[in-house]
């Protein structure tokens, strides 16, 4: 293989660089789940690539220079349009001028021609099948060469001829009929993923409208039917009895749709001052019955140096049912055999870590990657909105969440949230 024939592969080289990394952005957007690829970036790909194939030529003399331009100057004008195709135009000749030589012409001439004829089929190319897409593109791309070839042979002395030419040619076709089909599956891959991006987002409202109408009616329907009962002729301490639990369904029903608005909107509505070991401290005594119940003994390692606290930014009351949400889950994964809750409070710089730890049945790194989806749970008659709510909260506090677990041996819950006062005391916090 000869020096110019590696160079014409080195260049096309760089086209497919530009293509793969288009890929992983591509890839990166559904990941993520960021917003769809403007248009204005994908059309630099095609004019960084042109920039790079003219500014590094496989060979140049005084008079002509020879490259792989015409790929990404073709595939850019066909796919981008006239906008995109004029762009490469300019760019094309302003480069081809900075290069010089009296081939700048000739050159340029063949640039003009090109150029103007993708930009008057772009709209008719798009509709094409992927056959008469490489047919057009390859006949543009040898009309293009070719007439490049008369001009340089009928002006200048030096030109392309014999295996040299074959093999600019070959390397030019082949270049550009790689290009189109990973182009056509890029597109074509990129649309699939904003598909399933829109049918995974159906699918969450799916979900959440059926989970909200099942929860919602149960309450909604013990209160219909103890209010019915009220209608009968029965004795006003049964009447008071009925209205009291009529009460707490509706409150039970208000209760799920805040947590439903919890997750919808986790942005903090106030932020006030928390003393996180007070708050850690009230969720225990809160869920400390449970816990006896279930047969769970709760050990804490807190910082209890009350005159300089340990504070955050936060609203209490989501937060306190955060911690509550998370706790309730550890005590009961342990219910069967009982166990222990490690609740342990560390900082990190501008960071406090709380970590609740369970002797729970432990969950399965699949289930893991779920946790915090809508209508996910491990619970037989569960719903998965605590920890929906529970994430949505932290979230919206500007933390995160980090779990660890190990089927038959226990989770771990690592909760991180910034620090909005730093106490004197936060070495006796660090390990």
């Amino acid at each position: 293989m000869d020096i110019v024939t590696k160079d014409l592969l080195i260049s096309f080289l760089f086209i497919l660089l530009a293509l793969c990394i288009l890929q992983i952005i591509y890839m990166a957007i559904y990941v993520y789940r960021a917003k769809e690829l403007k248009g204005w970036l994908i059309a630099l790909f095609p004019i960084l690539t042109l920039v790079i194939c003219m500014a590094f030529p496989l060979y140049a003399n005084g008079e002509n220079i020879w490259d792989l331009r015409y790929i990404p100057f073709i595939v850019g004008g066909l796919y981008g349009g006239y906008k995109l195709g004029t762009i490469q135009i300019a760019t094309a000749l302003f480069i081809r001028y900075i290069l010089g030589g009296s081939g700048f012409y000739a050159g340029s001439a063949v640039i003009i021609i090109v150029g103007i004829a993708v930009c008057i089929l772009s709209k008719q190319y798009l509709k094409m099948t992927l056959k008469r897409k490489l047919f057009l593109s390859v006949s543009i791309l040898v009309i293009g060469i070719t007439i490049s070839q008369i001009l340089e042979s009928t002006f200048y002395a030096d030109h392309l001829t014999g295996l040299l030419l074959f093999e600019f040619y070959s390397i030019n076709i082949l270049g550009i009929i790689i290009s189109i089909i990973l182009w056509e599956g890029i597109r074509t891959y990129s649309k699939l993923l904003q598909n399933l991006i829109k049918a995974e987002k159906l699918q969450m409202v799916n979900h959440l409208a059926a989970s909200i109408s099942h929860e919602v009616r149960n309450p909604l329907t013990v209160s219909r039917g103890f209010l019915q009962l009220l209608s009968e002729d029965i004795s006003p301490d049964k009447r008071k009895e009925f209205v009291g639990i009529a009460i707490k369904e509706l409150d039970r029903a208000t209760d799920i749709i805040n947590d439903y608005l919890t997750f919808a909107k986790p942005a903090i509505e106030k932020n006030e001052k928390i003393h996180i070991v007070d708050e850690i401290e009230q969720a225990i005594n809160v869920i400390s019955p449970l816990a006896t119940m279930n047969g769970v003994e709760i050990k804490q390692t807190l910082n209890n140096q009350k005159e300089d606290p340990l504070i955050i930014l936060g609203e209490r009351k989501k937060f306190q049912q955060c911690l509550i949400n998370i706790m309730k889950n550890g005590i009961e994964s342990m219910e069967l055999n009982g166990g222990e809750l490690h609740i342990h409070l560390t900082t990190f710089k501008d960071t406090v870590n709380i970590n609740i730890s369970d002797q729970g049945v432990g969950m399965s790194q699949e289930q893991i990657t779920r946790l915090g989806e809508p209508y996910f749970t491990t619970k037989e008659k569960g719903t998965g909105l605590g920890m929906m709510v529970s994430f949505s909260i932290i979230k919206g506090m500007n933390g995160t969440i980090d779990v660890n677990s190990e089927i038959g041996k226990g989770t771990n819950f690592k909760i991180n949230l910034p620090i909005f006062q730093v106490p004197d005391t936060i070495e006796n916090l660090k390990n």
